[in-house]
């Protein structure tokens, strides 16, 4: 009589004896290491293998669809903006606001540090260019910009991804004060995050468009606050328009310029975005060091 053979073992535990195959590589496994499929059950192998060859759902923007639900950055900014805000109001011992209609922030030291003046950054104060765009000279006008970034950050933060968001975000900031580098005088003082706010009004309006949904809203409310810009006294026109600008062409270059282009892979598209948002952030830090080199 001839000895039967030995049961097959599973591939991944050898001292498991098993009866069970994968229905798609055919290797024994244990029911520990199989899983349902369509048909039959693959091994944690296959599984795997199968995942990794499935292309990811992708948004407009090229944002792995539904991993940035939560709108994490924007939380982070505004923390960040209020934070900011509460240390300068603190250091200038004055939380309530004076008959100029602002609070006497410039006693405080980081508030002096880092508030946007063209000739400090002529002389080497480049921190000024960041710093300022999270300065806010009392608690309503911190106040106006947190609610718009909280609005319009929910909404655009996960179509665009967090990384391209913050960057659309933070080159809004810098074209703003590329804009007042220029537009406004060398001992002319300006703060808030109003420039990188409304290049966020810029980018969601183009992705509406994109979208092909109603932007008739956003186009309202884009000239609502721009007349208020152009109506109150001692607002940043500059930065606010800087910031619409930029935020609207780092869109567009995220958005619509890899179509336009040809790309044909997301690889490609990718690329060209964030050549594009790169390329808005580099011509605006272009054009503060070749006004600071005038200012000196």
């Amino acid at each position: 009589m001839n000895p039967q053979p030995p049961a097959p073992t599973c591939v991944r535990h050898p001292d498991r004896p098993t009866g069970l195959a994968c229905t798609r590589c055919g290797r024994p496994a244990c029911p520990e290491c199989l899983r349902p499929a369509s048909v039959g059950q693959h091994c944690v192998d296959c599984v795997r293998e199968g995942q990794r060859g499935t292309r990811q759902v992708r948004t407009v923007a090229g944002a792995v669809a539904g991993k940035t639900a939560a709108p994490y950055v924007t939380y982070a900014l505004i923390v960040l903006n209020v934070a900011i805000y509460a240390i300068t109001a603190w250091q200038s011992k004055n939380l309530v606001d004076n008959a100029q209609g602002g609070t006497n922030f410039f006693t405080s030291r980081l508030f002096y540090d880092w508030v946007l003046v063209p000739a400090a950054v002529s002389n080497g104060d480049w921190i000024r260019v960041i710093g300022s765009g999270f300065l806010h000279y009392g608690p309503i006008h911190l106040a106006l910009n947190m609610f718009a970034l909280w609005i319009i950050g929910r909404t655009l933060e996960p179509p665009l991804g967090r990384l391209r968001y913050l960057a659309i975000y933070l080159v809004s900031m810098i074209a703003g004060a590329a804009a007042c580098m220029v537009f406004q005088g060398p001992l002319e003082a300006t703060a808030g995050a109003s420039g990188a706010v409304y290049g966020l009004f810029g980018a969601i309006t183009v992705l509406l468009l994109r979208l092909r949904q109603n932007a008739n809203q956003m186009f309202i409310l884009i000239g609502i606050n721009l007349f208020i810009s152009f109506s109150i006294p001692h607002l940043s026109i500059a930065g606010h328009l800087g910031g619409l600008v930029a935020g609207t062409l780092a869109a567009f270059g995220l958005l619509y310029l890899p179509e336009r282009l040809g790309a044909k892979s997301q690889e490609a598209a990718r690329s060209i975005g964030w050549a594009s948002i790169a390329a808005i952030g580099l011509i605006s830090l272009v054009i503060i060091a070749v006004r600071a080199i005038t200012l000196t």
